[in-house]
C-alpha cells in the first residue's frame, strides 16, 4: 500500500524566500537609506510602531477595543519557548514539531466532548487569541529562525484597513525540522508544519457593533522514529574506517548520544493531522457599555491519521497475533498499520456583557453539536507468513454524536483599585461544572477552582490496529468523572528601587490540588482511573531586576508529589536570564547580549505512543537532572530586529547529552539565527 501523498505547493515560493533571508540581512545592513516607517516631505515619521495597536478577542468582551501597542521588545524574540502559540514549559520528543504535553501541572477548563489528541496543540493557533491590527497605514513582517540542526520558523503577516473602521489580514506560517537521530543525511525532513490564517475586524462608525472574524488551515506531518534502538550485543562495524570495529553495546543511557548514527525503532511511519476552524464573534451595545450582547460561532475539524507501512516479525513461526518490533500488540492487520479519526464540531454562544468602573459581567449559553468517526485497517489472516490481503479501510468504531448545552458567567466588583472581587463558572447539563473564585488586596490575592469533567473521547473509546479499548458513558466499564479543588495564594511586589539605577519585581504563588479519580494511561498504554486521590503541593516564584543597562530574571517552580501513577512532574524547573543592553554604532542599533540556563530535576517522564498520539506512564526510564545553557545575540536596527544564539553550549561538561522524553535525546550544541522585520507601509 502507498502512503499518501502530501503536496505543498504553497511552500515552494516560501521555501526559497526562507533559504535567501541572509542575503536579504545583508541588503539591509548595506543599505542605510532604508526604512520600514513612512515619512512625510518633512522626514517625520507618521506610521510605526506607536499608531499599530493589537486587538484580542478578550478586550472585546469586556467591551473595550482600544487595544495594545505592538510588542517591540527585545527579551522574548530569541527563546526557543516564544516561538510557538503555547510558551508554556513542555515535554516533547526532542524537536521542534514532534509531539508534546505541559511538564507542569495545568486545570483542565474544557467540559464535554473533547477529542483528545492534543500533542500537536502546541504549534496550531487558538482562534480565541488571534491579534487584530488597527493600524492607519498597512502593517506587515515576517520572521524567520533557522538552526544548524534543521530547526526552522517562517512567519510572514499582512494586515491592512480598507476603510477607518474595516480591516482584513493573513498569516503564512511554517515550522519544520530535520531529524537529529538516524539521519541519513543534515536535510533528512522531520516535521512538516504549515498554517494559513485569515482575518479580519469590523466596527461601526459609532462603535456600537464589533465583529473578529478568522478562518485557519492547518496542516501537521511528523514522522515518527520510536526512540532509540539502543544495541544490547556485540555488533560489527560496519565502517572500516573505525578504529576500533567492534562496538561494546549501548547499555546505558549515556551510551545513547550518537545522535545521527544511533539506530531508531520505526522506518516508515508517520502522523498526519489537519485542522481547519471557522470562527467569528460579533458584539452589538445596547446600553453604553452597561449592556451589550454578543454570538460566537466556532466550526471546526480535526483529522488525525497514523501509518506504518513497515511492520517488523519478532517471530515468523507466531501463527495467532504475532509479535511485532516496538508495538505491544497486533489486533487487527499484520502488514500495516493505517487508523484514523475525524472529529468535527460547531458552537454557537450567545450571551450579554457590560461593565462600569466598579461592576463587570458576562452572562452566555452555548450550544455544541459534534461527531466522532474512526476508521482502520480490516482485520488479516494471521499466518506464519504475512498476508498479503485486507488493507481495506473500515469503520473501527460506530459513530458517536453528541448534543451539549452549557451556561456559564462572570462577575466582577472593583473598589478603586484596592481590593477586587471575582466569580467565574461554567456548567454543561447535566453532570459538569468548573466554578473559581478570587479575591485581590492590593498585592495579595487568592483562588479557589473547583471542576468536574468527564475523560476525553480517545479516553472512553478507541479501536486501532494495536489497541483497543472501550469506557463508554453508562456502561460498566465507563469512567467517572475526574474532580479537582485548587487553592492557590500569590504575592505580587513591585520592590523597593534605588534610584533610577535599579527596578525589582517580584512575584510568588503557592497551591494545593487535590485531583480525584485521575483518568491517565497506564505502562501498557491504555487509561485506567486511579482509586486514589493525588494531591500537589506546588510553589513557583520569579525575580525581576534591573541594574543599570543589566537584567536578571529568574524564575522557578517546584511541585511536590509529582511522581506518582499518572502524574509525572519534575521537582524543580528553573529558568534564567542574565543580559547587557546597550545602544551601539552611534545608538543607530539597541543591542542585548547575554546568556540562559534551563535546569530540570531528575524525572520518570511519560513515554510516547505515536499509533495513539498519547503520553503513557513508565517506570523503567529516569531521565536525570540536567542544565541547557545558551548564549545570544540580539538586536534592533529601527524596524528591523536579529539574533544569533549558541544552545547547548555546555554540551560536554558532565554529559554529552539529556533526555526530554524516554529514548528521545534533546538537541546537541547548535547555532541559531533569526530575523524580523516590520513594515508600516
Amino acid at each position: 500500500m502507498k502512503a499518501p501523498q502530501r503536496n505543498y505547493p504553497l511552500l515552494w515560493p516560501l521555501r526559497r524566500l526562507v533559504a535567501a533571508w541572509p542575503l536579504l540581512l545583508l541588503a539591509l545592513l548595506a543599505t542605510p537609506a532604508a526604512r520600514a516607517q513612512v515619512l512625510d516631505d518633512s522626514t517625520k515619521v507618521l506610521y510605526g510602531p506607536k499608531t499599530t495597536r493589537v486587538i484580542y478577542e478578550a478586550e472585546v468582551l469586556r467591551d473595550s477595543t482600544g487595544g495594545t501597542l505592538l510588542d517591540t521588545t527585545l527579551t522574548r524574540f530569541p527563546q526557543s519557548r516564544f516561538w510557538l502559540h503555547d510558551t508554556t514549559f513542555q515535554q516533547d520528543l526532542g524537536a521542534l514539531g514532534t509531539a508534546s504535553r505541559p511538564l507542569l501541572y495545568q486545570p483542565n477548563l474544557q467540559l464535554g466532548a473533547r477529542f483528545g489528541r492534543n500533542v500537536f496543540d502546541r504549534y496550531a493557533r487558538n482562534a480565541t487569541t488571534v491579534p487584530y491590527y488597527d493600524s492607519r497605514s498597512p502593517y506587515s513582517f515576517f520572521r524567520v529562525i533557522q538552526s544548524g540542526s534543521g530547526e526552522q520558523v517562517f512567519e510572514l503577516s499582512y494586515s491592512r484597513s480598507l476603510r477607518k473602521n474595516f480591516s482584513i489580514g493573513f498569516v503564512y506560517e511554517r515550522i519544520a525540522s530535520n531529524k537529529i537521530l538516524a539521519a541519513r543525511s543534515s536535510r533528512d525532513a522531520l516535521v512538516e508544519h504549515s498554517n494559513l490564517l485569515l482575518f479580519g475586524r469590523l466596527q461601526s462608525d459609532n462603535e456600537r457593533y464589533h465583529l473578529l472574524f478568522n478562518f485557519s488551515n492547518v496542516r501537521h506531518r511528523a514522522i515518527e522514529q520510536g526512540g532509540i534502538r539502543p544495541i544490547t550485543r556485540r555488533e560489527k562495524n560496519p565502517d572500516p574506517t573505525k578504529r576500533d570495529s567492534i562496538t561494546t553495546g549501548e547499555t546505558f543511557p549515556r551510551d545513547l548520544f550518537n545522535y545521527g548514527q544511533q539506530r531508531v525503532y520505526l522506518a516508515q511511519a508517520s502522523n498526519t493531522e489537519a485542522r481547519d476552524e471557522l470562527y467569528f464573534t460579533q458584539t452589538y451595545r445596547l446600553l453604553g457599555r452597561g449592556l451589550t450582547v454578543y454570538h460566537t460561532f466556532d466550526a471546526k475539524r480535526q483529522y488525525n491519521s497514523y501509518l506504518d507501512q513497515a511492520l517488523v516479525r519478532l517471530n515468523t513461526r507466531e501463527i495467532y497475533y504475532p509479535r511485532v518490533l516496538f508495538y505491544p500488540n497486533v489486533l487487527r492487520n499484520t502488514n500495516a498499520i493505517l487508523d484514523r479519526a475525524e472529529y468535527r464540531q460547531v458552537e454557537n454562544t450567545v450571551g450579554v456583557l457590560g461593565r462600569t468602573e466598579a461592576v463587570e459581567y458576562r452572562l452566555y449559553g452555548r450550544l455544541r453539536n459534534a461527531n466522532l468517526t474512526t476508521q482502520a485497517l480490516a482485520i488479516n489472516q494471521f499466518s506464519a507468513t504475512p498476508a498479503t490481503t485486507g488493507l481495506a479501510l473500515v469503520e473501527a468504531a460506530p459513530t458517536r454524536n453528541f448534543l451539549q448545552g452549557f451556561v456559564g458567567g462572570t462577575a466582577a466588583f472593583n473598589y478603586r483599585k484596592v481590593y477586587a472581587i471575582e466569580a467565574a463558572g461554567e456548567y454543561k447539563f447535566l453532570d459538569e461544572y468548573w466554578l473559581r473564585a478570587s479575591v485581590r488586596t492590593g498585592p495579595l490575592s487568592a483562588e479557589i477552582l473547583r471542576s468536574s469533567y468527564s475523560p476525553t473521547l480517545t479516553q472512553q473509546e478507541f479501536v486501532g490496529n494495536n489497541y483497543e479499548w472501550h469506557h463508554l458513558p453508562d456502561s460498566s466499564s465507563g469512567f467517572a468523572n475526574t474532580s479537582t479543588t485548587q487553592l492557590t495564594g500569590r504575592l505580587r511586589l513591585k520592590l523597593p528601587n534605588f534610584g533610577s539605577f535599579t527596578q525589582q519585581r517580584f512575584e510568588a504563588s503557592a497551591s494545593l490540588i487535590n485531583i480525584t479519580d485521575l483518568v491517565f494511561y497506564n505502562t501498557r498504554g491504555v487509561p485506567e482511573q486511579a482509586s486514589v486521590a493525588r494531591n500537589l503541593q506546588v510553589a513557583h516564584a520569579r525575580h525581576q531586576v534591573r541594574l543599570g543597562r543589566v537584567g536578571i530574571d529568574n524564575e522557578a517552580t517546584y511541585t511536590r508529589g509529582g511522581d506518582v501513577d499518572g502524574v509525572r512532574i519534575p521537582s524543580l524547573v528553573t529558568n534564567s536570564r542574565i543580559y547587557y543592553e546597550s545602544y551601539i554604532f552611534r545608538k543607530a542599533m539597541f543591542s542585548q547580549v547575554g546568556a540562559e540556563l534551563y535546569y530540570q530535576s531528575r524525572l520518570r517522564a511519560f513515554d510516547y505512543s505515536p499509533s495513539t498520539q498519547q503520553f503513557y506512564q513508565q517506570d523503567h526510564f529516569t531521565i536525570r537532572n540536567y542544565p541547557v545553557v545558551n548564549v545570544f545575540f540580539v538586536a534592533d536596527i529601527k524596524a528591523v530586529s536579529i539574533f544569533l544564539k549558541a544552545s547547548y553550549v555546555n554540551q560536554g561538561i558532565y554529559r554529552d547529552g539529556y533526555f526530554t522524553t524516554p529514548y528521545y535525546s534533546g538537541y546537541p550544541r547548535r547555532f541559531t539565527l533569526g530575523l524580523k522585520w516590520n513594515f508600516f507601509n
